[in-house]
């Protein structure tokens, strides 16, 4: 009987250590959500071939240089997401005001379960939705972003919106 309350205390004991150090281990996990971000990106990008970079560099310049092609964007919005994510959807608000406030911003949602928009995620490097990637009017990124940003943030930030 007395092994049994000594066994049972000590598998309270170890079962609530657990609990606090899953705690501490998912807070830890939360604090350093940006530095994990920036890592998963940069591995994404290192393992992304010259050929894929080279192809996708010149669909860039393309699409969205408009000194070249000659469209009437000053700045290009690049939106990650998809239709399933609830912070995704909170972005498709902030989308849609840059589009009513700068019709100058050609605003883009690429669905990243689509396999054309494969190759952006891995030349960005995107590791997380929703995601944001601004281009200037050459098509060079100047900015990027990761989760959910208001437009407010983006006023702020760049004076552009």
């Amino acid at each position: 009987m007395i092994r049994s309350q000594s066994s049972t205390k000590l598998t309270v004991i170890l079962s609530g250590v657990f609990f606090i150090l899953f705690i501490a281990g998912i807070m830890v996990l939360f604090m350093m959500r940006k530095d994990i971000n920036i890592y998963l990106s940069e591995s994404i990008k290192s393992h992304t071939t010259e050929d894929l970079k080279s192809n996708t560099a010149l669909y860039l310049d393309s699409a969205f240089n408009y000194q070249k092609n000659k469209e009437r964007f000053v700045y290009t919005f690049l939106e990650f997401g998809s239709e399933g994510c609830v912070a995704c959807r909170k972005m498709e608000a902030v989308m849609q005001e840059v589009k009513e406030l700068r019709p100058d911003v050609n605003v883009v949602f690429l669905n990243i379960l689509d396999e054309e928009n494969q190759n952006l995620m891995k030349y960005f490097g995107i590791a997380t939705i929703p995601s944001q990637v601004l281009l200037d009017k050459t098509g060079r990124q100047f900015y990027i972003h990761n989760g959910y940003i208001s437009s407010e943030e983006l006023r702020e930030k760049f004076k552009i919106f």
